[in-house]
């Protein structure tokens, strides 16, 4: 069947609410080509009804590239990105997107509402929903999406095409996908603030497409990344200086603050003496008086002890009586030891 067949019964499915058969179709449409900013911005809207944000992203980025110029791609971006809580993103998605909508009231009405959210975000002022049309026709349910009434269509995971790991450094978060040999310019990746989308198209061969709500936010102008020969490296600049302990924001774990240790923090302090090992030299003092006094001298030693005591305990008469013997003693031992020698 061709693809603008396909693209015809997509569109019926859609406006009859079968949601999951419209983007089937729409799907088997851009297989059979030409794929077509119209069927990727279609399938979008369909996306966005079955609640998958992230490849509705994907789709409207696609029709973006294909025709820079088509404000309901810009507008479809827009709205998932408001589900995604990727406000500034879909911010200047539906900004672009007015400036060739020719004064559509749509981007008015979620302009002001993304425009809430970001000031509830930064002062968590209470926001007001947009109020919905009072009518929706079938342009309508085309180009309007109905978020919260969506109800999303769980299937069973598969097996992605192309293996991916992650690893965290102070400030990145650095993603590889190990797809090898791909040519460079058939890698688009798009960053939002907390939003990842990574699409390799090679021709002849089942695109692969990555899309997940990241752990935690980003700073979109500084994610970079390159194609090498055997892998797409994705550096994601993290906004906050955390551990992602996993790469899905689905079901994280609490965050842990990621700690930048220091040399002054990591250098064993220096060590000093403690008052504590003071000795008490009164102590000490008293216990070598008392070893002195109960030492037992003799001969001379022990005279001269006797001596010692007997001035210590004196007056000051006595002191110079004994001084004055003394002195005179010294003089005969002197004149006796010239006399004999």
């Amino acid at each position: 069947m061709a693809a603008s067949d396909l693209g015809g019964k997509a569109k019926e499915a859609f406006v009859d609410d079968d949601f999951e058969l419209a983007a089937e179709l729409y799907t088997q449409a851009i297989d059979a080509g030409p794929a077509t900013a119209d069927l990727y911005a279609d399938r979008a809207q369909a996306h966005i009804k079955l609640g998958n944000y992230t490849e509705a992203v994907a789709d409207a980025n696609k029709a973006i590239e294909l025709d820079p110029t088509m404000h309901k791609a810009y507008y479809r971006k827009g709205a998932a990105c408001i589900k995604l809580e990727e406000y500034q993103t879909a911010k200047t998605a539906l900004e672009l997107g007015s400036s060739y909508a020719n004064g559509d009231s749509r981007f008015t009405r979620l302009l002001k509402e993304c425009e809430e959210r970001i000031a509830e975000e930064a002062s968590q002022a209470p926001v007001k929903n947009a109020e919905a049309p009072a009518t929706a026709t079938v342009e309508d349910k085309e180009d309007i999406a109905n978020m919260e009434n969506a109800q999303p269509v769980v299937e069973p995971p598969s097996k992605p095409k192309y293996r991916h790991d992650f690893y965290n450094s102070a400030t990145d978060v650095v993603l590889t996908i190990f797809a090898k040999g791909v040519p460079a310019d058939s890698v688009v990746v798009d960053f939002g603030e907390q939003m990842l989308s990574v699409s390799i198209e090679v021709p002849g061969e089942e695109p692969y497409h990555f899309q997940p709500r990241l752990f935690a936010k980003i700073i979109p102008e500084k994610s970079k990344y390159q194609v090498l020969s055997t892998k797409v490296e994705i550096r994601l600049a993290k906004a906050e200086q955390l551990t992602w302990t996993t790469l899905d924001y689905s079901g994280r774990p609490k965050a842990l603050p990621q700690k930048i240790s220091t040399p002054a923090e990591t250098a064993p302090r220096p060590s000093y003496p403690s008052s504590k090992s003071k000795k008490d030299w009164d102590k000490l003092e008293a216990e070598v008086k008392k070893e002195e006094k109960d030492e037992k001298l003799d001969g001379d030693a022990a005279l001269n002890k006797f001596f010692r005591d007997i001035y210590k305990d004196a007056d000051e008469d006595m002191r110079r009586a004994m001084m004055k013997s003394f002195v005179l003693d010294l003089h005969s031992s002197a004149i006796s030891t010239l006399f004999w020698n």
